[in-house]
């Protein structure tokens, strides 16, 4: 269960490959008693261990699930689990804000349904880590009234929102629920627990840009053009259309926004004007951000404010939109008497509304017969042909074999890769054609002795074509490699 375009390649290339490998990590180093925050086996020996902030805080549930079940329906129950976790938070939100039941289900429904959460929560984790934002609105609420035991679930949440790597929706995560709090209480401890909220993100969006953007290949930060390249048209808001270019996929829509346009005026007529204007905020602010370089104010946002030179893509702040827009919706049903009814019918009508058809039943292949040679084998590195730039994402192919065959690979997929991995990569590439003349020590000096050739990626890619497939092979045997084991469609080779 995933997002990814229709593709011929077995399995089919994409950020879900990613996702799941960092959240298998967690439970694959605490059972081995090593560091769970730790990457032990991508771009080495390049570079020392990566931290792997996104397998917190959902490796931690992953890790049982894991333990049942093969990756794939690992994979598929957590992204599944999501809907439930995501209508949970937010019903019981609104419910801690004094809805009905009835109103705060439709509420939870709506944010789970949320087509941007969803879609983000089927390649990127970025739709599973929103959940923690209403996670914190409910705790915030209960601690309140129930002590500051609840304060610090609120603050644990907003400080897991970049510390599991989403530091662009914390941008607007943090000074959303700062301002949130504001509203709601003129309390002491609330307040300073908000307080105490911003200081723990920040820290948290430190140790992330200390340990993962830091010499990276994007630690200068994106290029004005490289946002406008992934920003959305105002029209899209409106559009159904397939969201496999899902980084322009920010559909909200047409009978929720007529709800939350209701629910707005519900506010007003009950004189509730605090948080009508902090979720109408919370709405509209995040979508005209989405916009990216068709909203006017966003290049002087991107020059005078560095935190938002680092995002590439400006959509990834709508679930904090999506959010608003649901509780806009369940105020909308402060209008109605009725308790069952009006809730059922608008319950139906959002299902209907909200509807895109985002997942694909992707194949994978975790049985390869080649690959699990590899554990039986002597100790010595893996290297994958066509090798990818780290940022390509046709890499992410590789991370799905790495739950087989657990071994340190010179190449890896990451957007925030560092700089000497890039280096390597590109040494590297000459490997693809067969080329060993450019650095012929290469592959010896990185201790690799296993190379697998994967056919479909090089059938895939037009740079390359089928046709440099036969002399990355005949380099291969020139260079004391024979043939180990072969799978569907790729040849694993050992060093002799």
């Amino acid at each position: 269960m995933a997002d990814a375009p229709p593709t011929s390649i077995r399995p089919a290339p994409g950020d879900y490959l990613q996702s799941n490998y960092q959240l298998w990590l967690v439970g694959h180093q605490l059972e081995h008693a090593r560091a769970p925050w730790l990457d032990p086996y991508s771009f080495q020996p390049e570079v020392s261990a990566r931290v792997n902030f996104a397998g917190w805080p959902l490796g931690v549930p992953y890790w049982p699930l894991r333990a049942l079940f093969d990756p794939l329906v690992a994979w598929n129950l957590i992204v599944l689990l999501s809907f439930v976790a995501a209508g949970l938070a937010t019903f019981g939100w609104l419910r801690e804000l004094g809805l009905a039941r009835g109103a705060a289900l439709v509420g939870g429904l709506a944010f789970a349904l949320a087509p941007y959460r969803v879609e983000q929560s089927a390649g990127h984790l970025l739709g599973i880590v929103a959940i923690l934002l209403p996670l914190a609105l409910w705790a915030f609420e209960r601690g309140r009234r129930r002590g500051w035991g609840w304060f610090v679930v609120a603050a644990a949440a907003v400080a897991s929102i970049p510390l599991s790597g989403q530091v662009h929706l914390a941008l607007g995560a943090v000074p959303f629920f700062v301002v949130y709090a504001v509203i709601r209480t003129r309390e002491r401890l609330a307040l300073l627990a908000a307080v105490a909220t911003v200081v723990l993100a920040g820290l948290a969006g430190f140790l992330v840009r200390h340990f993962a953007i830091e010499g990276s290949i994007e630690h200068g930060g994106r290029s004005l053009a490289e946002v406008r390249r992934y920003s959305a048209p105002f029209s899209n808001f409106f559009d159904r259309a397939s969201p496999h270019a899902h980084e322009k996929f920010v559909y909200l829509g047409w009978a929720t926004l007529v709800l939350a346009a209701l629910g707005v005026a519900a506010l007003l007529v009950r004189r509730r004007y605090g948080i009508a204007v902090v979720l109408l905020v919370g709405a509209v602010v995040p979508a005209l951000l989405a916009l990216g370089t068709h909203f006017p104010l966003y290049s002087r946002l991107w020059h005078g404010f560095v935190p938002f030179r680092y995002p590439r893509v400006p959509e990834r702040l709508l679930p904090i939109a999506c959010l608003c827009l649901a509780a806009l919706v369940a105020y909308a049903l402060s209008f109605v008497r009725s308790s069952v009814v009006a809730p059922l019918l608008v319950g139906a009508l959002l299902a209907v509304d909200l509807h895109v058809p985002i997942f694909s039943p992707l194949p994978g292949d975790p049985d390869n017969a080649a690959y699990a040679v590899l554990e039986s084998r002597p100790p010595g590195r893996l290297l994958e042909l066509p090798v990818f730039l780290p940022n390509r994402h046709e890499g992410s192919v590789y991370l799905l074999y790495e739950l087989q065959a657990q071994r340190e690979r010179p190449a890896g997929y990451s957007t925030l890769a560092p700089v000497e991995a890039d280096r390597t990569a590109r040494r590297l590439r000459p490997l693809n054609c067969g080329d060993w003349t450019v650095h012929p020590q290469a592959v010896r000096r990185l201790g690799v002795r296993y190379v697998a050739l994967h056919q479909e990626l090089y059938a895939q890619d037009t740079l390359l074509g089928e046709t440099c497939m036969p002399l990355a092979d005949l380099g291969l045997r020139h260079h004391g490699f024979r043939v180990l084991g072969s799978g569907k469609s790729f040849v694993l080779y050992e060093r002799t």
